[in-house]
C-alpha cells in the first residue's frame, strides 16, 4: 500500500516540509530577512520597487503564516502604511514643502504667521511635484512598515526573546512586550467585534469604537499583570556577581558596539556615507559581540530546547541579505532608476536587476517549513434510511 506524504507530513523532492518544533525556524532569520526588505525599500522611492517590495512581503505572509495571534497583525501594518500615505499628503498640502513646482492644482487659503516662524507656511499654492514627491516618500514609509510588520507576523515573539544573548534579556522583555501588544490588540478588537456583530449590535461608528475601547485596554491590563505574576513566579531579575571591572568594560563595548553600528547602518543607507559606512559596521558589531559576550556571565538562565540554524534558516535570513544588498548596489551604479524625478514629472520605470533582486526576497515561501493549518471537520454522512428486509415467501403446502 503506497504511503501519502500529505498525511504523514513527510516532503519528497524539493518541497517544503512540514512545521513543527523541532524544524521551525529561528524568530531571528525571519527578522533578518524583513529587514533586509526594508533596507531595499529605504533606499529608493520608486512606486513599481515599492509595490514589488510590499508584494514580496505579502506573499511570504501569505504562505507561511501560522494560526498565532500575533501571525493576524499584518493586516493592521498594512492599514496602518496607507494611512501614513494619507497623512504625509495631507501635510504637504496644508504645510508646504520645499520642492519647487510650477503646475499649480489649488490654492488654499494661507495663514499669515509671524516674522519668527519664517520658511513655515499654512496653505498656499499646492503644486502636483510636491504632492508626487509626498506620495513617494510616504510610500517608501509604508514599505518600511509593511516589512516590519511581516515579520511581526511570521515570528514567534517569545522564541526571539529565546535566542537574545544573555546581556540583552531584560531589554528584549521590554522590547517583546511592545511588539505583542499590537498584535495582541489586533486579535482584541476583531474578538470584541464578532461579539457584537452576533447580538446585533453596530460594529462601526465613533460610539461602537468607544464601547469596544475600554474592554480591549481592560484585556491588555490583565494580561500585563498575568505576564508580570508569571516572570516573578518563575525568578525572573536574578543575576550573577561579577567584578566592577568586567561591568566597566562590558558597558564601554557595548555601547561603542551599538554606536559604531548605528553610525554604519546609516552610512550604508546614505548614499554619501557609504565609504566609512562599512568599517563602521564591522567594528561596531565586533565590539558589541565582545560586550555582549562579556555581559552575558551576569546571567544565570538555561535554554531549554535553543533555536538551532539550520540550512533553511540561513536560506531566509541570507535571501534578506541579497535583497539589500542588490538594492544598494543599484543604487550606486544607477541611482536615477531608484529615484524617479520629480521635477519635472517622470514616469517611473522599472528596471530590471534591482527588481529581479528583490524576487530573492520569494524565497522563504518555498524554503521554509509549511505551517500546520487547522484540521477542517469531515462533512456528516448523509443519513440513508434503512432498505426494508426482505422476508423471503412461505413455501407452498401441497394441497
Amino acid at each position: 500500500m503506497s504511503r501519502l506524504p500529505a498525511a504523514t507530513g513527510r516532503v519528497r523532492g524539493l518541497r517544503a516540509p512540514g512545521a513543527h518544533r523541532s524544524n521551525a525556524l529561528p524568530a531571528g532569520a525571519w527578522w533578518l530577512w524583513a529587514l533586509g526588505l526594508a533596507t531595499a525599500a529605504s533606499r529608493t522611492t520608486n512606486p513599481l520597487l515599492l509595490g514589488l517590495l510590499v508584494g514580496v512581503a505579502g506573499y511570504v505572509v501569505a504562505a507561511r503564516r501560522t494560526d498565532a495571534p500575533w501571525a493576524r497583525s499584518y493586516g493592521a501594518f498594512v492599514k496602518l502604511g496607507l494611512f501614513v500615505v494619507g497623512v504625509r499628503l495631507v501635510f504637504s498640502a496644508f504645510l508646504g514643502s520645499s520642492i519647487p513646482g510650477t503646475h499649480t492644482l489649488v490654492t488654499l487659503p494661507e495663514v499669515p504667521l509671524p516674522e519668527w516662524a519664517e520658511g513655515v507656511r499654512i496653505g498656499g499654492r499646492v503644486t502636483a511635484e510636491q504632492l508626487l514627491f509626498a506620495l513617494y516618500d510616504g510610500a517608501r514609509m509604508a514599505a518600511l512598515l509593511i516589512c516590519v510588520g511581516a515579520a511581526n507576523s511570521l515570528a514567534s515573539p517569545a522564541r526571539l526573546l529565546k535566542s537574545l544573548p544573555g546581556a540583552l534579556y531584560e531589554a528584549g522583555v521590554a522590547v517583546v512586550v511592545a511588539m505583542t501588544f499590537a498584535p495582541n490588540m489586533v486579535a482584541d478588537v476583531a474578538r470584541l467585534r464578532t461579539a457584537r456583530r452576533l447580538r446585533g449590535r453596530p460594529t462601526g461608528g465613533i460610539r461602537a469604537v468607544a464601547q469596544i475601547g475600554l474592554p480591549v485596554l481592560e484585556g491588555a491590563l490583565e494580561r500585563s499583570v498575568a505576564v508580570a505574576a508569571s516572570m516573578d513566579a518563575r525568578g525572573y531579575g536574578r543575576t550573577a556577581r561579577v567584578p566592577a571591572r568586567v561591568r566597566h568594560t562590558t558597558n564601554v563595548l557595548t555601547l561603542g558596539g551599538l554606536l559604531g553600528v548605528c553610525a554604519g547602518t546609516y552610512g550604508l543607507l546614505a548614499a554619501e556615507g557609504a565609504v566609512y559606512g562599512l568599517p563602521l559596521l564591522v567594528g561596531g558589531l565586533v565590539a558589541a559581540t565582545a560586550g555582549l559576550r562579556l555581559g552575558g556571565r551576569r546571567s544565570v538562565r538555561t535554554r531549554y530546547r535553543p533555536d538551532r540554524w539550520g540550512v533553511r534558516a540561513w536560506l531566509v535570513a541570507g535571501s534578506g541579505v541579497l535583497v539589500a544588498a542588490a538594492m544598494i548596489r543599484a543604487g550606486s551604479v544607477d541611482p536615477a532608476a531608484l529615484r524617479p524625478g520629480v521635477v519635472p514629472p517622470a514616469p517611473p520605470v522599472l528596471p530590471l536587476w534591482p527588481a529581479a533582486g528583490i524576487l530573492i526576497g520569494l524565497l522563504p515561501a518555498f524554503a521554509a517549513p509549511v505551517p500546520p493549518r487547522p484540521a477542517v471537520a469531515p462533512p456528516y454522512p448523509a443519513v440513508v434510511p434503512p432498505r426494508p428486509a426482505v422476508v423471503p415467501p412461505y413455501p407452498k403446502e401441497d394441497q
